[in-house]
This record gives C-alpha cells, sequence and structure tokens, in this order.
C-alpha cells in the first residue's frame, strides 16, 4: 500500500522544521518546498496525498500557486494558511477550493488534526468540495465584511464554498448581524456577479405591494395601478434576489413565491402571460423559522427550497476579538462626518465595550461610535463620550472618581461635565437620559409607540421629536391605527 504524502510549501524554514517535526510518522512521508516554483515543481514529481500552503510566499502568491495546483488536480486537498488574513482572501480561498484555511500562529493540534481529515478525504476520493467550488473570481468587489475571529473565518469558507452553486441560501442571525453583507459578498463571488442584485425587505411593504414589487402587476391590477410594472423577479433575470426578513411575508406571497422556485416562472398580479425567469435566491431573517412552521405561519415546503445552503452568523458578543479591527473601520468611514482628522480611542473604552452585550450588534456598535464622535471635542473618545446605555448594561462598572460611595453612570456623567468646564448641564444630562430611557421602553413595547407613550407618560408628538433629536429610530413599529403620521421608525436593536 502506497504511503500518504505531504507537501509544505512555506519560506519560513523555522516553521517548516516545527511541522517536519510535528507531523513526522512512519505513516507520512513529509516533503517541504521553500519556494512557489520549488512546490509547484515537486507537486508534479511527488504527487502529495496533502498539500499544506502558505498565503505569502517570496515573489509569488498562494494563491497562484493554489490556481496552479488545481489546474494540475482538481481534488487533491490543499491547506492554506496565513498570518495576515482578511475576508477577501479567505473566501477566495475556499472559492478555488481550498480544504481549511488556518491562521498563525500555527496550532499544531489543530494542524494534525486537519492533515489527518485531509487525508482520509483524500483516501475516500471526496469530491464534495470541488463541486462547490466557483470559478475564479474577479477582485475589485465593493463588499467589505469585517473580523478575522475563529468565528467569521468559518463565515467566510462557507460563503467561498457555497457562493459558486446557483443553490439558494438561507442566512440567518441576529438583527444587525450582517446578513445583507453576506448576501452581497456570496453575489459578488458567484458566476451572477455581473447581473443584477435586488434586495427587497419583505417586513416594509404589505402583501399587496410586496407582490407587486416581486412579480410585478398590469395596469388596472389595483387600485392605483395606473400602468404596467416589471418585478423583480422579471428585472433580476440571471441575477440574485436577496429576500430580508423573509418570516414577515404572507402565506399568499409564499406560495407564490415557491412556485417562482419550483418552477422559475410566475404571472405579474392581474395578468395571464407566463413569464420564464432564472434567479437565485438569498433569504434571511433574525426570526426562528422552525417555531414558525410549528404555528403553521410559515410554510415547511418553502423552507426546504430556501434552505439548500445556510449560513449562520454570530452575533457581536460571540465574535469580541473582532472589535478593535471594527472600531477602526468604522471610524474611519465616520469621521469624516464628524469633522475628525484624528481619532484616538482611549483604552478604558475598550474595556467597556468588551463588557457589554452588544444586543443590536454591529448596527449599534455603529450608533455608539456616531455618538461618541458627536460628542468629542478633541481627538480623544472617552468613557464620558458614550450613550449611557453601555454603563446601564454594566453592573460590575465602577468609574474612576475621587470620592467615596455608591456612583452610578449619570453621576460619573455629571461630574465628568463639570470637570470639563461644560455649560448647558441639564440638556445633556437629560440628553443621556433620553438614549437610555426611551430605547429600553421602545424594545419592551416592540416598538408599539402608543404603549410606549403611555408608559413614559409624555405625548407622542413628544416621543417623536425626542427620537428625532437622538436619532433612535424603530424597525418594525407597530403603529397604531390612530397614527396618521406616515413616518416609517426602525428597532433600536436593530
Amino acid at each position: 500500500m502506497t504511503i500518504p504524502s505531504l507537501l509544505v510549501i512555506d519560506d519560513d524554514t523555522t516553521l517548516l522544521y516545527a511541522i517536519r517535526k510535528s507531523l513526522q510518522s512512519p505513516e507520512l512521508n513529509i516533503c517541504v518546498a521553500s519556494s512557489a516554483s520549488d512546490g509547484l515543481r515537486l507537486f508534479t514529481s511527488e504527487r502529495p496525498s496533502v498539500v499544506l500552503l502558505d498565503l505569502r510566499l517570496n515573489g509569488a502568491s498562494g494563491l497562484d500557486v493554489l490556481h496552479e495546483i488545481r489546474k494540475l488536480d482538481d481534488q487533491v486537498p490543499v491547506i492554506m494558511f496565513t498570518a495576515f488574513s482578511t475576508a477577501g482572501t479567505t473566501i477566495e480561498a475556499s472559492k478555488a477550493g481550498a480544504f481549511e484555511y488556518l491562521l498563525k500562529p500555527v496550532d499544531l493540534n489543530r494542524l494534525r488534526e486537519t492533515v489527518q481529515r485531509a487525508l482520509a478525504g483524500h483516501l475516500q476520493q471526496q469530491q464534495s468540495e470541488n463541486e462547490l467550488s466557483a470559478t475564479t473570481f474577479v477582485p475589485g468587489a465593493d463588499v467589505t465584511i469585517i473580523g478575522s475571529s475563529p468565528a467569521m473565518q468559518e463565515i467566510y469558507k462557507l460563503i467561498g464554498r457555497f457562493a459558486g452553486s446557483n443553490g439558494n441560501v438561507l442566512v440567518l442571525g441576529e438583527s444587525g448581524t450582517g446578513k445583507d453583507l453576506v448576501a452581497h459578498a456570496i453575489h459578488q463571488h458567484s458566476t451572477r456577479r455581473n447581473n443584477q442584485f435586488v434586495a427587497i425587505n419583505c417586513a416594509a411593504l404589505s402583501e399587496t405591494l410586496l407582490e407587486s414589487e416581486l412579480f410585478g402587476h398590469e395596469r388596472g391590477a389595483f387600485t392605483g395601478a395606473d400602468k404596467r410594472r416589471i418585478g423583480k423577479f422579471e428585472y433580476a433575470n440571471g441575477g440574485t434576489i436577496f429576500l430580508d426578513e423573509i418570516a414577515d411575508m404572507s402565506s399568499t406571497t409564499q406560495a407564490k413565491v415557491l412556485r417562482l422556485l419550483q418552477e422559475q416562472r410566475f404571472e405579474r398580479l392581474g395578468g395571464n402571460e407566463t413569464i420564464k425567469t432564472n434567479v437565485r435566491i438569498i433569504a434571511a431573517t433574525n426570526k426562528n423559522l422552525d417555531n414558525l412552521i410549528r404555528q403553521g405561519s410559515f410554510r415547511e415546503d418553502l423552507f426546504y427550497r430556501l434552505n439548500v445552503f445556510c449560513i449562520i452568523l454570530p452575533p457581536l458578543r460571540d465574535r469580541l476579538s473582532d472589535l478593535p479591527e471594527l472600531v477602526a473601520y468604522f471610524v474611519e468611514c465616520f469621521k469624516k462626518e464628524f469633522n475628525k482628522d484624528r481619532v484616538q480611542i482611549l483604552p478604558a473604552v475598550y474595556s467597556i465595550f468588551l463588557k457589554y452585550s452588544w444586543p443590536g450588534n454591529m448596527r449599534e456598535l455603529q450608533s455608539v461610535l456616531k455618538h461618541a464622535l458627536a460628542h468629542s471635542v478633541g481627538s480623544a473618545i472617552a468613557e464620558s463620550h458614550l450613550p449611557a446605555t453601555l454603563f446601564a448594561a454594566d453592573k460590575s462598572f465602577s468609574p474612576n472618581l475621587d470620592f467615596a460611595g455608591d456612583i452610578n453612570p449619570m453621576s460619573q456623567l455629571m461630574q465628568d461635565l463639570i470637570n470639563g468646564n461644560e455649560k448647558d448641564l441639564y440638556a445633556k444630562a437629560t440628553m443621556q437620559l433620553d438614549q437610555l430611557v426611551i430605547p429600553f421602553v421602545l424594545n419592551h413595547t416592540r416598538g408599539n409607540l402608543q404603549q410606549a407613550c403611555e408608559l413614559l407618560g409624555i405625548s407622542r408628538n413628544t416621543l417623536k421629536a425626542k427620537m428625532r433629536s437622538n436619532h433612535i429610530s424603530i424597525e418594525h413599529a407597530v403603529l397604531s391605527k390612530i397614527d396618521k403620521s406616515g413616518q416609517n421608525f426602525r428597532h433600536p436593536s436593530s
């Protein structure tokens, strides 16, 4: 029986020695190469069972080497590793058929386990990786997904594996975790990337308007339909449609979408002409579809049609190691808006961030950073520039003040304002209190403005004015029948 072999391609001689020493075994032949050219030469001559490949080599890219290996053998497992990981490189490596993607410094125990899995897969002639791999991606996409945590590395791998298929994708995760970014990334890394990408929020439209948006309508199909309208399924033929908040779709619309998925054909509202289309659907929701299926409000057969591939996004609290990278990125995006040339986040701020649970995830982080930038005078972002909600959630927070006693976050705010020779203390303290109380009450009432007004003891106009002045918004607001303003609000946790 032929002994399996491992080819390691890396220009770090110290790492080559450590890998060889860690993995050496009578049951495994190991050969090493310190350059791309030597690695390809050895691959051609030795035909190894598994390849371990560094992403960055002197004078060459590991991705280029991977593509060359794939030309010679589209089945051999290739494990890539690097100290310089980005979402794009991880996704592209997965698309090109990389078996696994590891970060340096290399965990030798995990490396051994990964090599063993790769060898087993090679021996069994598994072809699943090849079937899911996509064609070469042309760089230049403008979707930015931030984070290099292990949880996000797994997400990038899934995007790369699923992008090359035409199967529908279901993206699950809490509100604000970036499901729309994942949908964009899948499209832009797919063979459909040169065609249309259309996003629709199913919760933002009534049943009739949503069906009109999706399927189009003929003139006279309903009141106000004064001319024919082309729907998104027709407009995005050959491309991708992102159905956000899919759980809020009515049962009637669910049935029509199911038929489209089954037959790739539909009729416009009020019309008899059957229209053929070829679209890929990426659906997303923050709700538990299993519960909705049991309750009878979501079709089980539609779920199976949508759930060909599934990506579950981690909440921010489960990837706190990404916070410095996320904060740096968002601050860079926002600083010009607040006329900041330079921004410094003080260490104490990161300490508070790490203690917070971030129920609103990335969307809440962006809001917090905008709040801090708006309240800071110089370049430094300190604790006093953060919204009160972050301190209220931290029961262990103990402000660093010179006098003893139990001091709550509002007391610390007042002391900071006094120490900074600030004026209009009542207005500033009231604003901080509004930013704590109003989102809390709106969360409790799940966006019902009438109930929130009753609990707060203020009028609806006063509540809306406070929400506007404090940039508080609600998604899926439950507007009562007496609310005729027609304004759209977004839920503070979204």
